[in-house]
């Protein structure tokens, strides 16, 4: 679910490969209390910017996460305590919680995570590991549509080393991301079970959720985290409609400031001590404020009201989850691309193994405007192989890596530039964000916003292999 940047200047690289998905059994009686919907501009008949609609906003009945994290930076060791209330909207005979640190290793040593006994209310339940990143909990009964689910378990994280991806920790530094069970849940469809790949990022899919987060460290480690933290309280963090959350824990070295997207931000961007980036602190924290600003003015507004990013040691590139991003030194050039991803997968969420160029390939035309780099990106030579794929689901493209970047990166913003004027685009992803806010979006919806703006868009978008 990650971006990790590495082939190309400000441009991430990430693999998944889908398997078959599972689907929920549709319920005709849903009582799920539904969030308010919006409705789309008529389709264009000339490019025009039509009025903005209104922001979508969370489902009320999305999960409520009680997360608990005890870190042992010394032995790479988590403890956890895991509790989420979960009201599926179609009926389902299961709950699937993906362990994605049990994929496919990015290190000499990979971590693993466990879980214990699983209960649902207080009771005892069922659990089965399919394959190591899924557990499966059955009741003996059906869940059914609008009727809570209170599910709890106690989880182990083991982090033996270093590695070059979203779980590591190197000396008292430590990188937490996908590192707990959390629901695969697509609202309206059902359970996501795409096969953990290796590489530097996964195909997950997660629904909008709160999360109440707790992160216990030793006395002189600090955290950096999704969420707002509580000044009462060390370790506490509150993040509201976040559809995930990372953890960044160490001795950080910090400088802040306050970003308006176009509401007050609260930045922090945080260095482990004792690392070297020739870049700076503060040329980081700046342009983490511009492009949160920029992306503001473009896209609507950034949806939390903090933001942090850590520095750490053995990380090529960037990795992204809502309101923190994991970055490692040297790295500046791919900050406003996870930036980016704030709105392109953190608040307008996709199936990363279906649709990956609705998070990479428009956040790479975020960036590529924010940084100027769009006409470079507009003459880059799309390889043969994948020349007008850049609709293809992760399993195209997991044995097309070394074009990855080029076809998704390079040729997502390539396709939304030939749209037509770059201030229309940016309209158009303006009204594909207020439509789709805190939601899991198709390709379709895309196209669909794009053809609000731009009459010809979906004939444009399709000869690049968006599937419309």
């Amino acid at each position: 679910m990650l971006a990790l940047a590495l082939l190309l200047p400000a441009c991430a690289s990430g693999d998944g490969v889908p398997a078959a998905r599972g689907h929920a059994t549709t319920s005709t009686t849903s009582t799920v209390p539904q969030p308010t919907t919006t409705t789309a501009p008529a389709r264009a008949t000339t490019p025009a910017c039509p009025t903005i609609p209104a922001r979508a906003t969370p489902d009320p009945a999305r999960p409520k996460y009680t997360l608990r994290a005890d870190v042992h930076p010394s032995d790479g060791s988590v403890d956890g305590q895991l509790r989420v209330i979960f009201t599926p909207d179609v009926d389902t005979d299961r709950l699937v919680f993906r362990l994605w640190p049990n994929g496919p290793p990015a290190g000499p040593v990979p971590p693993e995570l466990t879980t214990g006994q699983v209960t649902i209310s207080g009771r005892p339940v069922s659990s089965t590991a399919e394959d190591p990143t899924t557990l499966v909990v059955r009741s003996g009964a059906t869940f059914r549509a609008g009727q809570a689910v209170d599910v709890a378990m106690p989880w182990r994280l083991t982090v033996p080393g270093k590695a070059n991806d979203r779980i590591s920790r190197n000396g008292d530094s430590m990188r937490l991301g996908s590192f707990f069970p959390i629901l695969s849940w697509e609202p309206g469809v059902g359970w996501a079970t795409e096969s953990a790949v290796g590489g530097f990022a996964e195909s997950s899919t997660a629904p909008t959720a709160d999360f109440d987060l707790t992160v216990v460290v030793p006395e002189g480690f600090g955290v950096l985290a999704s969420g707002t933290p509580d000044p009462a309280r060390g370790g506490h963090f509150t993040a509201t409609a976040m559809r995930d959350v990372g953890v960044s824990v160490g001795r950080f070295d910090t400088v802040s400031a306050v970003a308006m997207a176009p509401q007050p931000v609260q930045v922090t961007v945080g260095i482990q001590r004792g690392t070297v980036d020739n870049d700076g602190l503060n040329a980081y924290l700046d342009t983490v404020v511009g492009s949160l600003e920029d992306f503001g003015r473009r896209f609507g507004a950034y949806a939390w009201t903090t933001f942090t990013l850590a520095i750490t040691p053995e990380l090529g590139g960037g990795i992204e989850y809502p309101g923190h991003v994991m970055q490692g030194q040297n790295t500046i050039g791919v900050t406003s691309h996870e930036v980016g991803h704030q709105w392109f997968y953190g608040l307008v969420g996709n199936d990363q193994g279906r649709d990956p160029w609705l998070d990479e390939g428009v956040t790479s035309w975020a960036e590529a405007r924010f940084e100027g780099r769009l006409e470079r990106f507009k003459a880059r030579v799309i390889p043969p192989a994948v020349k007008n794929k850049v609709g293809e689901p992760m399993s195209f493209w997991a044995d097309r890596r070394q074009n990855y970047s080029d076809g998704v990166y390079i040729q997502g913003a390539q396709a939304l530039a030939a749209l037509g004027d770059p201030t229309l685009v940016d309209c158009a992803l303006r009204v594909y964000v207020a439509l789709n806010a805190y939601r899991i979006a198709r390709q379709p919806d895309l196209v669909a916003a794009a053809s609000a703006v731009f009459p010809n868009a979906a004939a444009t978008l399709t000869a690049y292999g968006v599937k419309a």
